[in-house]
């Protein structure tokens, strides 16, 4: 059983190429996001929320997805979390790019193409997480949000996170967001078509591994 260490790394290594990998990643993040929006089959817990709040407000889904950002980082604060390069990045790159594709990309209400968006955004969601985690440039809100409670409370990552996705995913129901299918989907393959592909993309130093940033690759 193989680790692959997660902690961030010092912008001094490879700033060029880390950061390009950092913000293809999160484009194709976006991308696929606003495919499985497109898909009406069901969206992964944040996107639930995400939907909810734009049928509510009538603001875009980059719009939100941001604001949901900045939101999330404030609690940060008392997880004595700091925001990294990729943090930052995230907010806009993934908010921007999910406004393009669902500006150029129509909803979807034939099977067939419902089907194909779902399956090759959370393919392509995979991909981009892997690609945008890889170059360690700091974690992105919502990553940033479970780790920091599960470094406060002492419970497993795991459970903080499923914790945090269950209320996020409830919430975003009451407020109208999509689940379905698209949502088991997403909640059993990407997981692990992610941590399969970590190894791949992830960028290596030659310091120490900090065991509570890796994560198992089997």
């Amino acid at each position: 059983m193989a680790s692959v260490d997660l902690s961030p790394l010092t912008i001094r290594h490879a700033p060029a190429r880390r950061s390009a990998q950092l913000l293809f990643g999160l484009a194709l993040y976006g991308i696929s996001t606003g495919m499985l929006t497109r898909a009406h089959l069901g969206l992964f817990p944040w996107g639930v929320l995400t939907e909810g709040l734009v049928n509510r407000t009538g603001l875009t889904f980059g719009t939100i997805t941001a604001i949901i950002s900045v939101a999330v980082m404030l609690l940060w604060i008392p997880l004595r979390q700091r925001p990294g390069i990729g943090t930052i990045s995230n907010i806009v790159v993934i908010s921007v790019a999910v406004d393009m594709t669902r500006a150029v990309l129509p909803d979807q209400h034939a099977l067939g193409w419902q089907i194909t968006l779902l399956v090759g955004g959370v393919a392509l969601n995979a991909v981009a997480t892997a690609v945008y985690v890889g170059p360690r440039l700091g974690p992105g809100p919502r990553d940033g949000l479970m780790t920091g409670l599960a470094a406060r409370t002492g419970r497993s990552i795991r459970l903080v996170r499923t914790g945090i996705e269950v209320v996020v995913l409830t919430s975003g129901w009451l407020l109208g967001g999509t689940v379905g299918v698209g949502t088991v989907l997403y909640a059993l393959t990407v997981g692990p078509l992610t941590q399969l592909l970590l190894p791949l993309v992830t960028w290596r130093s030659a310091q120490p591994v900090d065991v509570s940033s890796t994560v198992s690759c089997r």
